[in-house]
């Protein structure tokens, strides 16, 4: 049944829609199953995605009429079309009124996914106005309440030097503590890989006392602050906060420089947001894990990269994973800045829709993935500043010395790139950024062609 005259409105202008403050809009790539008109399938996906049925009921009134999703552009050349949802159509909580990421996936990419006359369907970008976005929750700790700890400035407060624990899975706990301490003497950070919980070899009741043990050691030893980020994410919320409390239990008074970390993706909206408003006074650490699933360059269906970053800080996201934008080991380019630049700007481009963020507090890039002190120039340069969370699993317990100096080596890397320094030149007056080039040699060979003539390294 084409529904194009009741779902589709070409006449509306997108400005005229941003300006009454009363549609989340939303971009989409489509192309229409084999048979299907274009304008005829992109009305269907407004319906389904809506007040539609697949047949006329006779239960629609004219209300029901008046809160229909419209589509208002296509471009069938380019396979781009963009809906207009009127706000109304979306669930706020009975407790608080406020709104939720549950609602808007569950229509934007609700039943549309699988519908017959639709070849691939993928949200590219999204709209949301100030009537709506005042409505989410947003972060409640950023970046500054990291340097703060820190005992940095709050503004511009640079680069975090932080780590993974490797390996992700079979280390016990003193193993697990000892990792841990040896990178905090040179770094800041250290998060639970997103696998890490409480396997029955490495029991959270046995090895966070050992974590903490490890951080004061380390305190005390630099004089300086340090942050762990503990992975709380289980399938129910009850024991995701068991764990949560468990580890600010044992924390106690140093209970600030824990963060929680949770699967966002595969935990799902429910499990961020329960620990968003259980734990405001903790750093909440979206983890991505599984979002290529659907977020893929080679995917045409689902939503991209840059619409999860993007909803993890309407949920109130601290920080989220971004990749590395092509300079590690995972799939992005380097125009990935914008996802960057969404979350942690309060006025951004995305790919279709500009977004005003009207003081919501940013969400940190964290960026992970195959990173080390000789990819961090690059990284720096492209994306114009250092004001991240990098977490180098291999880039720390693969540097030739120890994690320690696999730690400074990455902080040298920022200062080298913020002084504007030539890397092999700043290399000849810091040892452990030296060492990072015999301690990965083929990115220097690739990065750094002859480098070890410059350095005086003869094998």
């Amino acid at each position: 049944m084409d529904q194009s005259n009741r779902y589709a409105d070409l006449s509306l202008k997108e400005e005229d829609l941003i300006k009454g403050d009363k549609h989340i809009l939303v971009a989409y790539t489509m192309r229409p199953a084999a048979g299907y008109g274009y304008l005829e399938v992109a009305a269907h996906i407004a319906a389904e995605s809506s007040t539609g049925t697949n047949v006329e009921v006779s239960t629609t009134d004219e209300f029901t009429k008046g809160v229909d999703a419209l589509v208002y552009f296509i471009d069938e050349a380019k396979g781009i079309m963009k809906v207009a949802y009127p706000i109304e159509l979306f669930d706020r909580n009975i407790t608080d009124g406020r709104a939720m990421i549950v609602s808007f996936l569950t229509l934007a990419i609700g039943n549309n996914q699988g519908m017959g006359d639709v070849e691939n369907l993928q949200m590219q970008d999204f709209y949301v106005p100030w009537s709506m976005l005042r409505l989410f929750d947003g972060p409640a700790m950023d970046i500054s309440d990291l340097w703060n700890i820190l005992g940095r400035p709050r503004v511009n407060g640079g680069y975090i030097a932080g780590t993974i624990i490797k390996p992700k899975l079979g280390l016990r706990p003193e193993p697990f503590a000892k990792a841990a301490y040896q990178f905090w003497l040179g770094g800041d950070f250290i998060k639970n890989d997103e696998p890490q919980g409480n396997q029955t070899f490495c029991p959270t009741k046995k090895v966070i006392p050992l974590v903490y043990d490890a951080m004061k050691r380390a305190m005390d030893e630099t004089g300086q602050a340090k942050l762990f980020s503990a992975n709380i994410t289980a399938d129910d919320h009850y024991e995701m906060m068991a764990r949560a409390d468990y580890i600010l239990e044992t924390f106690g008074p140093d209970a600030n420089k824990v963060a929680f970390l949770v699967d966002g993706y595969v935990g799902g909206p429910g499990m961020v947001t329960t620990a968003r408003r259980q734990y405001p006074g903790q750093y909440l650490h979206y983890h991505r894990a599984g979002h290529g699933a659907v977020t893929s360059p080679s995917s045409k269906r689902g939503y991209t990269a840059f619409v999860l970053a993007k909803m993890s800080r309407l949920q109130g996201a601290s920080g989220i994973h971004v990749g590395t934008m092509g300079f590690g080991k995972m799939e992005g380019g380097k125009d990935d800045r914008n996802i960057a630049y969404m979350i942690e700007r309060d006025s951004a481009d995305g790919p279709f829709y500009h977004q005003e963020w009207h003081g919501m507090k940013p969400t940190t890039p964290i960026i992970s993935g195959g990173m080390n002190a000789l990819r961090l120039p690059g990284f720096f340069q492209n994306l114009g500043h250092g004001n991240v969370i990098n977490t180098s699993g291999g880039g720390s317990y693969g540097h030739i010395d120890s994690p320690a100096a696999g730690a400074i080596s990455l902080r040298q890397s920022y200062e080298c790139w913020k002084g504007g320094h030539d890397p092999i030149e700043f290399a000849k007056s810091h040892k452990e950024f030296a060492r990072a080039f015999e301690s990965f040699p083929k990115d220097a060979d690739k990065i750094y062609p002859g480098w070890r003539e410059k350095l005086g390294v003869h094998k």
